[in-house]
C-alpha cells in the first residue's frame, strides 16, 4: 500500500522543501499530446463540476475527439524551440527563487541549502507526486506548497491540495505541510505587477485604457461560495491604485469562457469589442492572475484578443507580459515563501547544542 521510504540516516540534517505548482501544459503541440493533457485536466471534478456518469461519456465521446486538434494548433502558434512557454517560465522561476532564497538564508545565518525548491504541474509533467518524492529524498521533512495562482479558486488551488493529499495517502512518513492558499492582496505581489506594467509603459508610453483580464469561472462558483471573483476584484483595485489610475482608465474582465453556461462577467472578448468600437488611441491588456505567460496570454489575449479588438474598429493594441522572471516578482515570491516558513527555519546549533545533537544522533544510530 505504501511507497518505499527514502533511505534514512539518524545524523542527516533535515531540510525544508518548497514546492511551486503551476497549472500545466501538454508535452508537445500535437493532438495526441493535447488529448492526454485535456483528458487529465477535464477529468478533475474540481474543474468540471458535473457528475462523472454524465460528464465522462461526453468528454471521451465528443470533447476529446474534436477539441485536441483545435487546441494543438493554438499551442503550436506560441510554442518555442525550447518548448512550452509556461514550462520554461515556471522552471526559471524555480531556479531564480532557489538562488534568491539561498542568499536570504545565508544572510539569516542559515545554510543556503536549508530550503530546497522544486516545481511541478497540476496536470502533465513534471507531476506533483514525483516532485514531492524528490524533496523527501533530499531529507525534507517539512514541505511548503506554493500554488502559483494568486487568487484562490477551488478549481485551481483547491485541486492542487487534492493532488498533494492523494499522493501522500500512499506515503508512510507524511511530511509536515503548509500551503499558501492565496496571495491576491500581498503588497509585494501588487508592487511587482505595477513594476511590470510601468516598465512596459516606460518603453511604449501609457495607453488610453488598460484591461485587466483574469481567467474566468462559471458564475455558479461565485454563488456556491468560491472567493475567486472577489479576490480578482481586490487585486484589480489594488493594482489600479498602485498605478495611479482613475476608474475610467481601466476595466476588469474575465476570459477563457467555455460552454454555453453563464460565466463571470464582463467577458474579456465583449469588453475588447466594445472598446474597439469606441476607437481609443491604444488599449493595453494585462493578466494579473497569470504569473507566467502561457496559452491564455500569448494566444488568447495577444492573437485572438487583438483580432476581436481590431475587427470592431480598434487600432493599436498591446498585451503586457506577465510577471515571468521579473526581479520584483522573484523577490516578492521569496518574501511570500519566507513569511510562510516562519518557525520552520532556525539557525544551526553551536557549542554544547551541537555536541548534544551529535551525541543524540550516535545514540539513536546505535539503538536502531
Amino acid at each position: 500500500m505504501y511507497r518505499a521510504e527514502p533511505a534514512f540516516a539518524h545524523d542527516r540534517i533535515p531540510r525544508v522543501g518548497v514546492l511551486l505548482v503551476n497549472l500545466g501544459t501538454p508535452d508537445a503541440p500535437t493532438p495526441a499530446a493535447v488529448r492526454t493533457y485535456l483528458a487529465q485536466f477535464l477529468s478533475d471534478a474540481r474543474v468540471v463540476e458535473i457528475p462523472s456518469f454524465a460528464w465522462q461519456p461526453f468528454l471521451h465521446g465528443v470533447v476529446l475527439r474534436t477539441r485536441p486538434s483545435r487546441s494543438a494548433a493554438r499551442y503550436a502558434a506560441i510554442w518555442t524551440k525550447d518548448g512550452s512557454p509556461l514550462a520554461i517560465h515556471t522552471n526559471k522561476q524555480k531556479v531564480l527563487l532557489a538562488g534568491y532564497l539561498g542568499q536570504r538564508l545565508k544572510a539569516l545565518g542559515l545554510p543556503a541549502d536549508s530550503a530546497l525548491v522544486e516545481h511541478a504541474m497540476r496536470y502533465g509533467n513534471p507531476p506533483i507526486g514525483a516532485a514531492i518524492e524528490r524533496l523527501r529524498e533530499a531529507a525534507c521533512d517539512r514541505i511548503l506548497v506554493v500554488p502559483l495562482y494568486p487568487q484562490y479558486a477551488a478549481s485551481t488551488t483547491g485541486s492542487v491540495v487534492d493532488a498533494v493529499a492523494e499522493h501522500l495517502m500512499r506515503v508512510r512518513r507524511v511530511p509536515a505541510l503548509r500551503i499558501v492558499d492565496t496571495f491576491h492582496d500581498d503588497p509585494g505581489y501588487i508592487a511587482a505587477l505595477a513594476a511590470v506594467v510601468n516598465d512596459f509603459w516606460t518603453r511604449h508610453g501609457q495607453p488610453a485604457h488598460l484591461v485587466l483580464s483574469f481567467h474566468g469561472l462559471p458564475r455558479r462558483s461565485l454563488a456556491r461560495g468560491d472567493p475567486y471573483h472577489c479576490f480578482c476584484r481586490m487585486t484589480g483595485r489594488l493594482l489600479a491604485r498602485e498605478l495611479g489610475l482613475e476608474a475610467h482608465q481601466w476595466t476588469l474582465a474575465f476570459q477563457s469562457r467555455f460552454g454555453r453556461g453563464r460565466w463571470l462577467e464582463p467577458y474579456t472578448a465583449a469588453t475588447l469589442a466594445k472598446l474597439g468600437g469606441a476607437r481609443p488611441r491604444r488599449v493595453d491588456v494585462f493578466a494579473p492572475g497569470f504569473v507566467s505567460d502561457c496559452l491564455e496570454t500569448l494566444e488568447e489575449l495577444a492573437i485572438e484578443g487583438k483580432r476581436t479588438y481590431q475587427a470592431a474598429g480598434g487600432g493599436d493594441y498591446e498585451v503586457i507580459p506577465c510577471l515571468n522572471e521579473h526581479a520584483r516578482w522573484i523577490a516578492a515570491l521569496a518574501d511570500i515563501v519566507l513569511a510562510n516558513l516562519q518557525g520552520w527555519l532556525s539557525p544551526p546549533p553551536s557549542g554544547q547544542a551541537r555536541e548534544a545533537t551529535m551525541l543524540r544522533a550516535k545514540v539513536l544510530g546505535a539503538s536502531a
